[in-house]
């Protein structure tokens, strides 16, 4: 590690800026995942699209349906290849608490810059917030690595902005992915000032949380490697340009993406998310490959629809 667990907070502060993307993973005709595929898709991605760091074996990256080893293996490879070059926040969750600390010490043991995991299931517990900040302490104590909370509706409630400022306290705990409304996000970075990084996943919102939020990271989703190419670096342009305070310029680059971002959702099946991504970096001459049981594939229709708006949305290739 490059910094000590209590310097998670400042080291983060300092290094972790600019556009984070969460890293699907590409699979081969048998379902095996395609590593030298995943090191082109990585080559590319910090190379020609400048992306500053991933989130390693998340949803993207299909983590539910990965052995314990093959998630260790992921972190690894990730780390390899990233090293010297981009930055890693391994996702450590599970719903199993000694599986979330063995993957948070194996991440610290292969050069993870960092760790997430997201909160526990909890449906069954109506007062879960002291739980959830003893979850958090725990890990915490087992571990040096920065840690990031995820709080999203997939486990059944969303954490408070309360909550997440008290968790904030603790010695390594150094930011957070909020995939809730803005007004709970909006609320929690005022409340933590420079205590730990608030960011969410949304594209459509970034440009306005660097101006009106004055944040500095976008952790994590695909749109940084789907919404662009290398001779189309449209996302990285308007980020850089906010951040260097030119506003109007930065709107628009951000506003002439709504074409190619109106194409991805618009093709999406609800049902299909990781399909349709892998489909599409397939389009954009990435490597993808099929999705994993239980998860289904595109029917040709649905390519055929995709490739069109693809073909029509004004990406520069």
């Amino acid at each position: 590690m490059n910094y000590r667990k209590n310097e998670a907070k400042e080291y983060s502060r300092e290094n972790m800026r600019g556009i984070w993307a969460a890293a699907l993973n590409p699979m081969t005709t048998d379902f095996a995942i395609d590593e030298d595929g995943l090191r082109s898709n990585f080559d590319h991605w910090i190379d020609e699209l400048k992306i500053q760091g991933f989130f390693i074996a998340g949803k993207q990256g299909e983590f539910f349906s990965m052995s314990l080893d093959e998630r260790k293996r992921n972190f690894e490879f990730a780390a390899e290849v990233c090293s010297g070059r981009a930055g890693t926040i391994m996702s450590c969750s599970d719903q199993n608490f000694d599986t979330v600390i063995e993957l948070a010490q194996h991440a610290q043991n292969v050069g993870a810059d960092y760790i997430v995991v997201h909160a526990p299931i909890l449906h069954f517990i109506h007062e879960r917030d002291d739980t959830i900040y003893n979850y958090y302490k725990e890990i915490c104590d087992r571990v040096d690595v920065g840690i990031a909370m995820w709080s999203h509706p997939d486990s059944g409630y969303l954490m408070s902005p309360e909550l997440c400022n008290r968790i904030a306290e603790l010695p390594n705990i150094m930011a957070i992915k909020y995939s809730v409304p803005r007004d709970m996000y909006s609320r929690l970075t005022e409340m933590v000032g420079d205590k730990i990084l608030v960011s969410t996943a949304s594209e459509d919102e970034w440009f306005d949380n660097i101006v009106e939020l004055n944040w500095q990271l976008y952790l994590c989703s695909s749109p940084p490697y789907l919404l662009q190419t290398k001779n189309d670096l449209r996302m990285y342009k308007y980020t850089e340009l906010a951040f260097a305070g030119e506003i109007e310029k930065a709107r628009s680059i951000r506003d002439s993406l709504e074409p190619v971002r109106k194409a991805l959702k618009d093709t999406r099946p609800g049902g299909k998310p990781q399909a349709h991504q892998k489909y599409w970096q397939e389009l954009l001459g990435q490597a993808g490959g099929p999705v994993r049981s239980p998860l289904l594939q595109l029917t040709n229709e649905e390519k055929l629809q995709t490739k069109a708006a693809f073909d029509a949305c004004g990406l520069i290739l």
